[in-house]
């Protein structure tokens, strides 16, 4: 299964990949600044993630009999063995 979320993986999921949540709270401060300096939320641009994570559990796919490309896993932004 393919999952969106790292957590996912973390608890037995073979592969996510979805937007880095810590750098969407990051970048919502930036507007909670912004409005608190007066600006109106209506004329502030909505956003979309700029960051996504790749993370792969390799004891997963081992459990599955699956082998992971070397090229899939060197771009991975973390491997869980």
């Amino acid at each position: 299964m393919i999952w969106f979320e790292r957590n996912f993986v973390s608890a037995g999921g073979l592969i996510s990949y979805g937007p880095d949540f810590v750098d969407q709270f990051r970048r919502a401060a930036g507007y909670v600044d912004r409005i608190l300096k007066g600006e109106k939320p209506a004329d502030l641009p909505v956003q979309a993630p700029t960051k996504f994570e790749l993370v792969i559990n390799l004891r997963t796919a081992k459990t599955l009999g699956l082998t992971v490309p070397q090229t899939l896993l060197a771009s991975a932004d973390e491997v869980i063995e």
